[in-house]
C-alpha cells in the first residue's frame, strides 16, 4: 500500500522552514502544499524543470479571482521554463510582470473548448484560452520536445523547397514520413463544464499533458503554483514526471487530495 500523507496544515511563514505537504505520494514524487505560492515556494527552496501556472485571471468579482501580484518573479527563481494559461486581456494587463522578471516569450497555443464562458451578448462567444510558453536564459539548454500526433495519410518520401517568400530561403531537403506530425498550436480539448469539475477553472488533463511532455523531460520535476483541482499533478504522474503543487484555498486543496487519493493504486 502506498504511504500517503495529507490533510496537514503546515507552518510555512518562515523562509527555509521545514514544510509538511498537505498531500503526498512519495513513490511517484507527487506532493501538494497548502498556502500562498509567494510564501511556499521560497520555503521549499527547490529547482524544477518546468512551471505550469494557471493563475487567477482577475477578470471577475469572485473572491478567489485575485491576481497574486509579483508571482512571476517567484516562478523565475524555481525554473527557466514556464507554461502559463491566461486570456489575452490578462497577458496585456500583466505582461510587464513577466518581462520584468526576465521571462521571454517563445510561443503560444490556443485551447479550443466545446463550451464558452461569459454571457456577454455584444461580443463573439469566447470558446478559447491561451497558454503561453515563457523561458529564461539559453533556449538551446532547455528541454523542448514537441509532441506528435498520428496522421491517416502518409507520404513515402518528399523533397521540400521553393518555400513562399515570407518564410525565407530554406533550401531543399528530403525526409521520411513516419506517420506523425507536430502537434498543432490550436488544441481542441473538451473542458470540464458539467463533467464533474471540482474547480471553476479546472483544466482537463488533455490540455495540460502535451505542455508537460513538451517542456519537461521524463522523470523531471513540474511545479504548479496554483494547483486548483490537481490536474497538473495528475497529468505529471501519468506521464512519468514528478510534480509539486501549491494551492492557497483549502477547500480546493482538499478536493484535489481526494482526487489524487482515488488515483493511487494499491501495490501488494
Amino acid at each position: 500500500m502506498k504511504q500517503l500523507a495529507h490533510h496537514t496544515k503546515p507552518d510555512h511563514h518562515l523562509k527555509g522552514a521545514l514544510m509538511e505537504p498537505y498531500w503526498e505520494d512519495k513513490d511517484a514524487g507527487i506532493a501538494l502544499y497548502l498556502g500562498d505560492m509567494r510564501e511556499v515556494l521560497p520555503a521549499l527552496d527547490l529547482q524544477a524543470d518546468l512551471v505550469v501556472a494557471d493563475p487567477p485571471y482577475a477578470e471577475t468579482s469572485l473572491a478567489w479571482d485575485r491576481w497574486p501580484k509579483g508571482w512571476p518573479e517567484y516562478a523565475r527563481d524555481v525554473a527557466s521554463s514556464m507554461w502559463c494559461f491566461g486570456s489575452m486581456r490578462m497577458f496585456l494587463d500583466r505582461g510587464h510582470e513577466f518581462t520584468a522578471s526576465d521571462w521571454k516569450l517563445s510561443q503560444d497555443i490556443v485551447w479550443e473548448k466545446q463550451n464558452g464562458t461569459g454571457f456577454a451578448s455584444d461580443r463573439f462567444k469566447r470558446v478559447h484560452e491561451h497558454a503561453l510558453h515563457w523561458y529564461r536564459g539559453d533556449w538551446a539548454q532547455l528541454h523542448h520536445e514537441t509532441p506528435k500526433s498520428a496522421v491517416h495519410h502518409r507520404t513515402k518520401g518528399n523533397a521540400s523547397g521553393g518555400q513562399p517568400d515570407h518564410t525565407g530561403a530554406r533550401g531543399r531537403s528530403t525526409w521520411e514520413d513516419d506517420g506523425t506530425r507536430l502537434l498543432r498550436t490550436v488544441l481542441q480539448v473538451p473542458n470540464m463544464w458539467r463533467r464533474g469539475a471540482i474547480h471553476p477553472t479546472e483544466k482537463p488533463i488533455g490540455i495540460v499533458a502535451p505542455l508537460i511532455e513538451y517542456a519537461c523531460p521524463p522523470g523531471g520535476l513540474v511545479v504548479d503554483p496554483f494547483a486548483g483541482s490537481g490536474s497538473t499533478l495528475d497529468a505529471a504522474r501519468q506521464s512519468g514526471r514528478r510534480a509539486i503543487g501549491i494551492e492557497a484555498h483549502e477547500p480546493y486543496a482538499e478536493a484535489a487530495a481526494r482526487r489524487l487519493d482515488a488515483l493511487v493504486l494499491d501495490i501488494a
